[in-house]
């Protein structure tokens, strides 16, 4: 069989290794950015539980990866712009990690796909890939690009900045800001040697610029890179179609595998793959594993759009806070972090 899997990000790196071990497949992938500019966009915080099992299955050792081993995350719930206690006392949430870190994902992206058959700075025409090739894989992300345009969809749009403090770091471990109605978060992800992630995502564009800008006049800090994208929050039952009904099939973030609470894509898009790969010889068993596995991903959709909309009610949705909280708590190592009833119904409170 010959496949293409087009984009290499999280889910296409982890494709291209473990297809290229298969003795009846042969892999091809493609990627929109040249070779020397390929980066991993999105922030680098991941848990170690988790990806330690799926890097040994390519063959690689997670902990060489790893930049900061995280304690605990403060997450800020106050009302202002973060002037008004930066985290401490009642506005703030402390949460203790369970092998949350952040890690070099491009490094770990590059290792998965060396020696693999990657066609850098293109993204061929879908009917060149149709003639060409058994398989189409969608791994493009956000983009969806050779997928059917969803109609009804939620994104969030994100600004990411990569920095290095060359004194005092804002923070030693993990920090969130939370903004009004849970419409996105601010992070601040340490990463070595002085460096962080700084990013911010919000429904309503407002708090994002705001945020980030106080935050840059308070730490003072050399910025290295911006980047920019948005994020798909909306979960696979609401990405259908997974494919074209010919010879794409989408895999990913492209259909939906971010945990809309945390916009965490990594794990669950490396989960996606797997599935994939061992159901390629039955993309209807696919379809069904994908929607089994990630069927909560719905119920937190439906909570966040709630917090945006302010139509939440934790008289009228306890419930549905219930299986949210009890699905998190019962994933503890997964998620990397110890679940609190309290804070959950603190985050509503928002």
């Amino acid at each position: 069989m010959k496949v293409a899997v087009i984009g290499i990000g999280v889910a296409g790196a982890y494709l291209m290794n473990q297809l290229s071990s298969l003795h009846d497949v042969k892999v091809t992938g493609f990627e929109r950015m040249e070779e020397k500019n390929h980066d991993a966009v999105c922030a680098w915080a991941t848990c170690d539980n988790v990806m330690n099992e799926y890097s040994k299955r390519c063959g690689l050792d997670f902990e060489n990866y790893v930049l900061h081993d995280g304690k605990r995350m403060t997450v800020d719930i106050g009302k202002g712009n973060g002037s008004d206690g930066d985290g401490d006392g009642n506005s703030s949430m402390n949460i203790n990690l369970k092998g949350m870190v952040s890690y070099d994902k491009l490094k770990l992206i590059q290792d998965m796909i060396k020696g693999t058959n990657i066609i850098f700075n293109k993204v061929p025409e879908k009917n060149q890939l149709e003639q060409d090739f058994d398989l189409i894989v969608d791994s493009t992300g956000f983009h969806r690009h050779y997928l059917p345009k969803l109609k009804d969809e939620l994104w969030i749009p994100c600004i990411q900045y990569k920095v290095k403090y060359d004194k005092n770091v804002p923070f030693d471990d993990f920090y969130l800001k939370a903004f009004p109605s849970l419409s996105g978060y601010f992070w601040y992800f340490p990463l070595d040697n002085g460096y962080a992630h700084i990013g911010s995502g919000d429904f309503r564009r407002k708090h994002t610029n705001e945020f980030l800008e106080f935050f840059l006049k308070k730490y003072n800090c050399t910025i290295i890179k911006k980047v920019g994208r948005p994020v798909r929050i909306t979960p696979p039952s609401k990405c259908i179609p997974f494919n074209d009904g010919r010879k794409t099939i989408g895999v990913g973030e492209s259909i939906g595998t971010v945990y809309p609470l945390l916009g965490e894509g990594i794990i669950p898009s490396t989960i996606c793959a797997d599935i994939f790969i061992n159901n390629m010889d039955n993309l209807d068993n696919y379809y069904h594993e994908i929607l089994t596995k990630f069927k909560i991903y719905t119920l937190v959709y439906k909570f966040i759009k709630m917090k945006i909309s302010n139509n939440f009610s934790v008289f009228k949705n306890f419930f549905d806070l219930i299986k949210i909280y009890n699905h998190m708590k019962m994933q503890e190592n997964r998620y990397g972090m110890e679940v609190n009833i309290l804070d959950m119904l603190k985050l509503t409170k928002i």
